[in-house]
């Protein structure tokens, strides 16, 4: 970094400093090796795969494959498919993005520029495949003998030196895939594959979708009239979803259809097939509030119940699970005396803590992350299954820790208050520490000072940020409120790289606050649902309470100047704040925020406020179109004109309305834009006309 780099140019040439540190972990059963995606700078998009052998004398990483070698110095072209999978998995870098291994790590497979690649990774060695292009999710059998990919919605097989490639199973209609993930599931169940090897190698479960009941919608480049919009089969709220269904698909081509009452329970959300048993599906009815774990029986394609599990509001899920163990226990979560708890078998294995995910499973234990009494920090555990279980902690030090596991290794990435990006450390069974993992990530050009607290009746986790340097009782601060604030991710968090930009924000002479509050979380499931049917007036009651307690502690915070901002759940929040509450919130930028829920996605939506056939007073309670002739107070409004997850008709409609309404806004549209910001120009520049606009809306000098 250049002296004369500002921090946002720097923020958005590293995308937010991601870029050079290591992530996907891949490790060997034996110990021998660990695979892992990292770039070779800070300011490098193109990723690399790398191998970090740990049966030589010396730990040391070799670079295996690198997309500048294998394209020859030549740019990246991406199909449309890839595209929006890489938007649905909030994607910036490039290169190798993802990849996958056989189930002795000793082959890897990836796509890269639509291209076909296998790695040996003992020998480091990289070839392409003659594949039928453009090929999509790659995966090697777990034998190592063969690699399936998709290409125009059929899945095909070949063997791992490219030959007696072939087609699986061909689509039978236009709105036919198999093997992809559909949209709801790649953006709200975390599940973006849609097809599993057998153990063995000689069949594959794989999903068909049938999108054809799902409405269109066309998104134009307004920027470029001369190029044709482009059809996104969206399912709104309410619309009718895509059809997904299962078949076991042998070699030949030959297939088996999966059986389950799909019209009680049309979401696959979990699908898994391990060499501990059969395959596991976790399925769950439209307005999610009862799910069924499922074991398929491979001959006849017929399912058996083994569990399951109802809410009167709704069902989370959580990634990882279902699974068996080695000696053929099942292991899920449920929801009990308001704690998320590990489950195996029936038997609760957890007390005390809110399980967030399922790492690893093994022959008798249990990798998860789960947080104790404190939301902001997250820990990783094992429970052992030998015998009476015991659950223990691995993680140490307060922060937010994550890992993965295979055999005798564990690879433990911990962010912290304490120090810049993630530290990672490779633990081996009984010797603890063997290695780490080096970062590249820059490091950033200031450091977030940070103080969180338990604010209010709710204990509601704030974070308090002051410019640096700044003197407790040397002057009155206007106060930038900076929440996301929905379900499913918490801004405050015990981790120093959350709060580059905020402290940013302050440096330019703000208090900044962040807040989370009901429905984010970390905090039990009755939480979770304390904003069922209403994702307004709970969400902006949290807001308040924190700000005002905050100032009741902290006489620099000026009340008379208070802006807020957010983008997404976080940029409705901030329209929301102007529109309900113009007597404590005095300017709002509001970034690609939701305006009206019935246009948002069926998965996520459906879950908080149901349909708006049966629920429309919580739509109309929601929407804050309706509330335009409210609006009183500055508003700025960001959207992406290429936005496919929460559209620009959002902000149109919106805007729309105000200006029916007689009151005036700005609207900021972004050309070719989408959900993301990662063009380094636009992210700097659009960090600096929001703190432009604060300032001139709060009057700060």
């Amino acid at each position: 970094m250049s002296q004369a780099e500002s921090f946002p140019r720097q923020a958005a040439r590293t995308q937010k400093f991601t870029l050079g540190a290591p992530r996907a972990f891949t490790i060997a059963p034996d110990g021998s090796r660990v695979a892992f995606l990292r770039s070779r700078a800070g300011d490098d998009r193109t990723t690399c795969l790398w191998v970090l052998d740990l049966d030589a004398e010396v730990t040391a990483e070799r670079l295996v494959a690198d997309p500048n070698v294998l394209l020859s110095g030549g740019d990246e072209e991406l199909s449309a498919e890839e595209r929006a999978r890489r938007e649905r998995t909030r994607t910036g870098a490039a290169g190798i993005v993802q990849y996958a291994t056989d189930k002795t790590v000793a082959t890897a497979a990836f796509a890269l520029s639509s291209r076909l690649f296998v790695t040996d990774l003992a020998a480091g060695r990289t070839r392409e495949l003659p594949a039928v292009t453009p090929a999509i999710d790659p995966r090697p059998d777990p034998t190592g003998t063969r690699v399936a990919y998709v290409c125009a919605g059929t899945l095909r097989i070949a063997e791992i030196d490219g030959s007696a490639d072939r087609p699986l199973a061909e689509p039978d209609g236009p709105a036919i895939t198999w093997g992809l993930a559909e949209f709801v599931a790649q953006e709200e169940m975390d599940r973006t594959r849609g097809y599993w090897w057998a153990p063995d190698g000689q069949r594959l479960l794989v999903a068909r979708v049938d999108e054809a009941p799902v409405q269109r919608w066309y998104i134009a480049d307004p920027a470029n009239p001369g190029r044709q919009p482009a059809e996104v089969a969206y399912p709104a709220a309410g619309t009718p979803n895509a059809v997904v269904s299962l078949a076991l698909v042998d070699l030949d081509g030959s297939r088996q259809d999966v059986r389950w009452d799909d019209g009680s329970y049309p979401y696959l959300v979990a699908a898994q097939w391990s060499a501990s048993g059969p395959p596991l599906l976790l399925v769950m009815s439209r307005d999610q509030r009862h799910s069924q774990i499922l074991m398929v029986d491979v001959d006849s394609g017929l399912t058996t119940t083994l569990d399951s599990a109802g809410d009167a509001r709704w069902l989370e899920v959580v990634p990882g699970v279902p699974d068996w163990t080695g000696d053929g226990r099942l292991v899920t979560t449920r929801d009990s005396d308001d704690e998320r708890r590990l489950v195996v078998d029936g038997e609760p294995i957890t007390t005390g803590l809110q399980v967030r995910a399922v790492l690893d499973v093994a022959e008798d234990s249990v990798l998860f992350v789960a947080s104790a009494a404190e939301p902001t920090q997250v820990d990783v555990y094992r429970a052992e299954l030998n015998g009476e279980p015991v659950v223990e902690r691995m993680s140490e030090g307060a922060g937010v820790h994550a890992a993965a596991r295979g055999g005798p290794v564990t690879v433990l990435s911990s962010a912290s208050l304490e120090w810049f990006g993630a530290r990672v450390r490779v633990l081996l069974d009984g010797k603890g520490e063997v290695a780490d993992i080096q970062s590249h990530a820059e490091t950033p050009s200031l450091t977030p000072s940070v103080a969180i607290r338990a604010v209010g009746a709710r204990a509601l986790r704030t974070a308090l940020l002051f410019p640096t340097g700044h003197q407790r009782g040397t002057r009155k601060l206007p106060v930038l409120v900076a929440p996301y604030a929905g379900p499913h991710h918490q801004e405050v968090v015990y981790s120093r790289n959350a709060y580059l930009t905020d402290q940013w924000l302050a440096d330019q002479g703000f208090a900044i606050v962040i807040a989370d509050g009901r429905g984010t979380p970390g905090r039990g499931p009755a939480w979770d649902r304390e904003i069922a049917l209403n994702v307004a007036d709970p969400v902006l009651e949290d807001q308040v309470d924190a700000l005002l307690g905050v100032a009741a502690d902290e006489p620099d915070v000026d009340l008379a100047r208070v802006g807020i901002l957010g983008w997404s759940f976080g940029g409705y929040l901030a329209a929301l704040a102007v529109l309900r509450r113009p007597d404590i919130f005095h300017a709002a930028v509001a970034g690609a925020p939701v305006t009206d829920w019935s246009l948002y996605d069926t998965f996520y939506t459906e879950r908080y406020l149901g349909t708006p056939d049966a629920q429309p007073e919580a739509y109309k309670r929601t929407s804050i179109v309706d509330d335009a002739p409210r609006l009183e107070r500055p508003l700025m409004i960001i959207h992406g004109l290429a936005d496919d997850n929460v559209v620009a008709a959002h902000t149109l409609r919106f805007s729309s309305a105000l200006l029916a309404a007689g009151r005036p806004h700005t609207v900021l549209p972004l050309s070719g834009v989408t959900h993301m910001t990662p063009q380094e120009v636009v992210a700097e520049n659009l960090l600096l006309l929001q703190v432009r606009f604060l300032k001139e809306a709060l009057g700060v000098v």
